[in-house]
């Protein structure tokens, strides 16, 4: 197993694990609700633009009972407005990053997810969280003005109107209304959510690496209003195995 840690101030770490194919981002700072700082944002930017080759899922998950409060507020009160700004652009090209990576990732959410922490789960393609997860984005509180890079992850799940609800009123998701809204695909116990998590990745690997990698790059193509590349519906390896599998039935070998 790899294992990269990066330590920052507060007692706060990164830390990458990379067990077979399945790499996993933990954000550790659990003094500070796993809030993020401007240097821990690029780290993970970099991390995940740079995953080692045979990674072929990341989990995205926060240590303790929280998932991530977000940005570091408090770094933000000896910001200048412009510093401010370009703290907001270091996190959207961190989540754009995650967003865009060809390989699937989930993200694992036990306790809250608020304000650039929402926006990191929801650039995750599938949401698993425990009855603790609660989802919101209290910026108005803040002054904070959401620009459309962070608005549309939001209106593509919830849609418009519960969108601007949950800026207007500054509330939070539970767990169950998540559920019901299709924040969080999965709800799981508390106890059981890191072998859940693990449980829901190695059946997604089970499946042909050359139709995730397809359904990844072809959605954000179709969210995006871009048109999708044609002429290649099945993968001349893959295709091949899965046939041969299921007329022989028996499992794939992707």
């Amino acid at each position: 197993m790899k294992v990269v840690v990066e330590r920052f101030n507060e007692q706060g770490t990164l830390r990458f694990q990379l067990a077979g194919p399945i790499g996993v981002i933990t954000i550790d700072r659990s003094s500070q609700r796993n809030a993020l700082t401007q240097d821990m944002w690029k780290t993970m930017k970099n991390w995940v633009v740079s995953l080692p080759s045979k990674t072929r899922l990341l989990v995205i998950r926060g240590a303790g009972s929280d998932f991530t409060a977000g940005s570091d507020i408090k770094e933000f009160s000896v910001l200048t407005v412009d510093q401010a700004n370009i703290a907001f652009e270091t996190m959207e090209e961190t989540i754009s990053a995650i967003e865009n990576v060809s390989i699937p990732t989930i993200a694992s959410i036990n306790g809250p997810a608020f304000g650039a922490g929402f926006i990191l789960a929801l650039a995750c393609d599938v949401r698993i969280g425990t009855e603790n997860a609660m989802f919101g984005m209290p910026v108005g509180k803040l002054g904070v003005t959401l620009q459309p890079p962070f608005l549309r992850r939001m209106i593509q799940t919830l849609g418009p109107s519960r969108t601007k609800d949950l800026i207007y009123t500054a509330r939070s998701y539970k767990a169950n209304q998540a559920m019901e809204l299709g924040i969080l695909n999965y709800l799981v116990p508390s106890v059981k959510l890191d072998s859940e998590t693990i449980s829901l990745a190695r059946r997604m690997l089970l499946q042909s690496r050359a139709s995730l990698l397809a359904v990844k790059k072809n959605v954000n193509l179709v969210l995006s209003g871009m048109q999708m590349e044609t002429g290649y519906w099945v993968d001349n390896n893959d295709f091949k195995e899965g046939v041969r599998a299921f007329t022989e039935k028996r499992p794939a070998h992707f």
